[in-house]
């Protein structure tokens, strides 16, 4: 039986070639859909090429998770890299500059916008929002032009304005009621506030006073009452 001639070392003497796999990748199959293949399949590769360098598996390297993670999130600094999942400090050090810069060049053929990217972009868009709010209401526009010229529901700027604006000024307040209130209205729901409310819960408003006035009418008259109560 000449097959049973070769060395029993044989299938480790190949230049140790590792197969490229993992047990997860092997026991479930299909992968995150936000995966970029593309990238992935490039990470795939250069992982192999190091581990044959460095003669060791390529999961000691980094894991597929690991891999499939830098394919969503697009590290391209070694401390991103230290963010992506089963990738610590040393791993980072020990194998990640070559993977992050393949990971910047592949973002900048491909004009990628990263996920890290599209969360600064929204911290700036959401100051540009608030430097706006507080802004128009400084000059006294009309606040249904505040809302229209930002995509907001008049209760989201409420609540926005409330956040941004609750303390700067009382006249602001005020003015901001006097434009979307009437006065007995608002005599009406603070009284509620001050003599028959048990307590400054929004929800327990709304169930009493709902049928007759509007939640926005009653948002407002609720941060009035308690902006002067607190102060």
């Amino acid at each position: 039986m000449e097959f049973l001639e070769k060395p029993s070392s044989f299938m480790l003497a190949e230049d140790h070639d590792y197969a490229d796999t993992t047990d997860e990748e092997n026991a479930f199959g299909a992968r995150t859909a936000a995966v970029d293949d593309e990238l992935f399949s490039i990470l795939k590769d250069l992982r192999k090429k190091i581990s044959k360098q460095k003669d060791v598996p390529p999961f000691v390297i980094f894991q597929d998770p690991s891999l499939e993670d830098m394919a969503i999130q697009y590290p391209i600094t070694i401390d991103e890299l230290q963010n992506i999942s089963g990738v610590g400090a040393g791993k980072a050090q020990r194998y990640g500059k070559e993977f992050v810069e393949i990971i910047k060049k592949y973002v900048e053929e491909k004009e990628i916008i990263r996920p890290l990217d599209m969360v600064v972009k929204s911290v700036v868009n959401k100051s540009g929002i608030k430097v706006y709010i507080i802004q128009s209401i400084d000059m006294k526009r009309p606040l249904e032009d505040v809302a229209e010229a930002k995509g907001l529901e008049m209760s989201e700027l409420i609540l926005r304005s409330r956040g941004y604006c609750k303390f700067r000024n009382k006249d602001q307040l005020d003015y901001y009621i006097n434009m979307v209130i009437d006065e007995e209205r608002q005599h009406d729901i603070y009284s509620y506030f001050r003599e028959e409310a048990e307590s400054g819960s929004l929800e327990d408003a709304i169930a009493e006073l709902g049928n007759e006035f509007e939640e926005e009418e009653i948002r407002l008259m609720r941060i009035k009452f308690l902006s002067e109560m607190g102060n």
